[in-house]
This record gives C-alpha cells, sequence and structure tokens, in this order.
C-alpha cells in the first residue's frame, strides 16, 4: 500500500493538476496539508480518494478537487481575513490557513467544532478560530471579510454574506437545490456585486436562517 505521502502526491497530480487547478500556492498546500487526519480512523484508507467522505453526524469532509477548486476560485495573495461556513473537521480551514493571515470557521454542531478544533490545535495553526453558530448569517462581528467560502449547499446567496464581504473580496458558494448545486462566485467592487457560475457539484445542505430550514429537507 502506498504510504499517506505518496498518495496525497498522487491526489494533487491525478486529481488537481490533470483537472486544471494550475495555482501553484495551492497545489503546494494541498500536498502539505495532512488530509487523513481529518476523516475517522476507519476510512483514512480513503482519505486520498476521488470523493467525499463522511465525517459523523451526516457530514462529509469534501473531494480533494472541490477544495481545491473552491480555494483558487478566492484568488488568495495570502494577507486576507477569511471567513468559512461549515468546518466540518476542519479540513478545508486547514487549507485556506496556509494561504491567509487569518481563518474564521463557523459550525453550527458542537461536536464537530469541537473536533475540528482538536485537529486543527494538535496540528499546530494559530491562525484559525472555531466558532459555533448559525454559517448561514455568517459573522457580523467580524467583518468585513476578504474572502468567504461556504462548504455547504443553499437556495440562494445569504444577505448576510453579501454584507459582510470587503470590497474587491469574492465568495465561493455552492446554490441550487437541498441535492444539486453550482459553485458561485460572488465578486465585490464597492457597491455592486458581481455573480458568476461555475461547475455543478453536490455539498450537504446550509441549514440555518438563511439557508434551508431543517423541517423542509428531504
Amino acid at each position: 500500500m502506498p504510504t499517506f505521502d505518496e498518495a496525497r502526491t498522487r491526489m494533487v497530480a491525478e486529481q488537481l493538476e490533470s483537472r486544471g487547478i494550475s495555482d501553484r500556492r495551492v497545489l503546494d498546500v494541498m500536498l502539505r496539508v495532512p488530509r487523513h487526519v481529518f476523516v475517522p480512523a476507519n476510512a483514512q484508507m480513503l482519505s486520498y480518494a476521488d470523493r467525499a467522505l463522511p465525517i459523523g453526524e451526516g457530514q462529509t469532509i469534501s473531494q480533494p478537487y472541490m477544495v481545491a477548486l473552491m480555494t483558487e476560485a478566492l484568488h488568495l495573495s495570502g494577507t486576507e481575513r477569511v471567513l468559512e461556513i461549515g468546518t466540518g473537521s476542519g479540513y478545508q480551514a486547514a487549507v485556506l490557513a496556509e494561504l491567509a493571515t487569518e481563518v474564521i470557521t463557523v459550525e453550527r454542531r458542537p461536536d464537530l467544532a469541537s473536533l475540528a478544533q482538536d485537529i486543527l490545535s494538535a496540528l499546530g495553526y494559530r491562525n484559525i478560530h472555531v466558532v459555533v453558530g448559525d454559517g448561514s448569517v455568517g459573522r457580523e462581528s467580524d467583518a468585513p471579510f476578504d474572502a468567504i467560502l461556504v462548504a455547504a449547499g443553499a437556495p440562494h446567496v445569504p444577505a448576510s454574506l453579501k454584507r459582510q464581504l470587503a470590497d474587491g473580496g469574492r465568495l465561493v458558494i455552492p446554490i441550487g437545490t437541498a441535492t444539486h448545486q453550482i459553485l458561485t462566485v460572488v465578486t465585490r467592487t464597492g457597491n455592486t456585486l458581481q455573480e458568476s457560475s461555475g461547475e455543478g457539484c453536490v455539498f450537504v445542505p446550509l441549514v440555518g436562517q438563511e439557508g434551508w430550514p431543517a423541517r423542509q429537507l428531504p
């Protein structure tokens, strides 16, 4: 069996570079961050497979390609304050933290937030702040943000997230139904917001005040 390092190298070459991920900084981070640490022990041998994996409480760690694609779409230079919605086990937050100055990540499930905090602390991340709350309304007390990444599917772009996006900032969010979405990028220039659509994707639903009410989900 290949080592985790070997599997991670193959993942970057076969799943990311071959599909058009070209930002060298993103590729290098995906080579460094140990995805296997963020999945349950019984799934670690699948850590670098081309798929999302369950992490408990009905949630998943995103497919590596989707993590890279969404991260690349933010165009991070290293100086940004980033808001992530949907911490999960913390993998996406770790990737963002390698490319930005500060990451605030919001998870509505306390047990998952605690798990993510433990993993991220053990790996030595000090620029990630894990918060328990309703991510669909963002984090007004810490706004504005240079970049916002939503790792859950929403029925529309939450108005709160639009307001919390800094001038020149970018918001990446899956928009669609509870079972299928289109990756959407929102860019703010002054008071103007411009949206563009990209690839189809499937994320767990964004549940909350400006997302999906839990009672409406299938």
